[in-house]
């Protein structure tokens, strides 16, 4: 067994036991290995040691990626996406985890149509406000749902955040539990199903385990270790 097999088992085993804690089915959260940076050798061994799926950061090193192993797994994008590179993503990834303005929305929807496909998406909400991140205020979210939900090409699956880098997850389950919060009020004001929430990376991802996340996005505890 190589290195990444070995902290892809390992953890799998901490999904576990944060799922058990928190009393969720451990068959509903998606382990994605944030390739950024990662060789496609690297990617190669982390789909060989089972991950569910890999997520990228930028538009180009996610189509040489592909051009290298192809469908070998479903691709996603995590990063934050110009207008100008949406239309490089249809036929190429099964979700974007990214969207952070209507424009964007719009501009998928358009690129989608074209390509006869429908892409489901996660809007990316800036939970704590940093100055560094893009997403939605979390209090601005409500007014575009109703637009957004109007859009063909696109399909509405969710919400993503990234918290703020600490050692101690404690110090940011309030972000995890502010973005299921959200989700649970959109549902309940616009009568929809948001299926995932996305978040939680190598520092903190158990903790995001326990407060709903359905996509964790790991890479340093996959490539190196944790």
């Amino acid at each position: 067994m190589n290195k990444i097999e070995k902290n892809v088992l390992r953890i799998r085993q901490r999904i576990a036991e944060a799922a058990l804690r928190a009393g969720r089915d451990t068959q509903e959260i998606i382990l994605l290995a944030a390739g950024k940076n990662r060789t496609a050798e690297e990617i190669r061994g982390a789909i060989e040691a089972g991950v569910d799926c890999v997520g990228e950061n930028r538009v180009q090193e996610l189509l040489k990626k592909i051009e290298a192993l192809g469908n070998l797994t479903e691709w996603h994008f995590i990063g934050h996406l110009q207008r100008n590179k949406v239309k490089y993503l249809p036929g190429k990834v099964s979700m974007i985890h990214s969207v952070d303005s209507l424009g964007l929305a719009k501009e998928i929807s358009k690129r989608a149509l074209l390509a006869g496909e429908e892409i489901p998406v996660l809007l990316q909400l800036n939970i704590a406000g940093e100055e560094s991140k893009f997403g939605f205020e979390p209090g601005d979210i409500y007014n575009v749902i109703d637009e957004m939900l109007i859009l063909k090409g696109v399909r509405l699956v969710g919400l993503s955040t990234i918290a703020p880098f600490t050692r101690d997850a404690e110090e940011v389950r309030w972000v995890f539990r502010c973005l299921r919060e959200t989700k649970d009020q959109i549902e309940d004001r616009f009568g929809i199903e948001f299926k995932h929430l996305s978040m939680g990376m190598t520092n903190d991802f158990e903790c995001a385990i326990e407060e709903g996340s359905t996509i964790v996005r790991l890479g340093t505890a996959i490539f190196e270790g944790i």
